[in-house]
């Protein structure tokens, strides 16, 4: 699914590169190098899909006549505050590990640049994403955050997009639904920096079997 995301998404490499023109104020050259990164973000994650379980998982070794596996699994519903700056790299850094370790995604995008964001919700309806898997919403973090992180349907929150006033606030009221939530860190991240596997374990739940040898 990954996969064909960004094989449509190469497809519509000149639209995105007008739209991130237009939306974060560069050039021709310089939206089609960020166009460029946004679809090797998401091959690199459709990589990760078979292999999250052998790098995160475990076979535990146990003193007693039992096996013992420890297998990461979705954690469901994520609710993701997309970056207000990227709109395009970010936003598909934050969607795809989600989508990778097959949870279920909410994004709220970035409320000033929409247009990549609108794009992007057209190749994933052409892309073979199972229906209600992905969802993109149009609108502002402070507005949409709190919903999200009070609802108690959704499982997790990823806070990348709520400005530092605002992340107080989504974190207690994720407190009460028992979420887990990924904190931005200090200052904006750097989108264009190769992504690490902290997206990936943030929206899994690693469960440990027991079974008895001989059994």
């Amino acid at each position: 699914m990954l996969f064909r995301i960004a094989e449509v998404m190469e497809g519509r490499r000149a639209q995105f590169g007008t739209d991130v023109a237009a939306a974060e104020g560069l050039g021709a050259d310089e939206a089609a190098a960020v166009v460029d990164a946004a679809i090797d973000r998401v091959v690199w994650f459709a990589g990760w899909t078979d292999k999250i379980a052998g790098v995160l998982g475990a076979a535990n070794p146990v003193a007693g006549p039992y096996f013992s596996f420890s297998v990461p699994e979705p954690s469901g519903v994520v609710g993701v505050l997309a970056p207000q700056d990227s709109s395009l790299l970010g936003l598909v850094s934050v969607l795809a590990p989600v989508l990778a370790t097959g949870c279920t995604a909410v994004v709220v995008t970035s409320a000033e640049r929409p247009l990549p964001a609108v794009t992007l919700a057209e190749v994933l309806a052409t892309s073979d994403v199972p229906g209600g898997a992905a969802n993109l919403l149009t609108g502002r973090a402070a507005e949409l955050g709190p919903w999200l992180a009070a609802h108690g349907e959704v499982d997790a929150l990823d806070l990348s997009g709520a400005d530092a006033e605002l992340r107080p606030e989504l974190e207690r009221a994720a407190a009460g639904t028992v979420k887990r939530v990924l904190r931005a860190g200090r200052g904006a991240p750097d989108w264009t920096a190769a992504p690490g596997l902290e997206r990936l374990r943030a929206f899994t739940e690693v469960k440990t079997t027991w079974h008895p040898v001989g059994t």
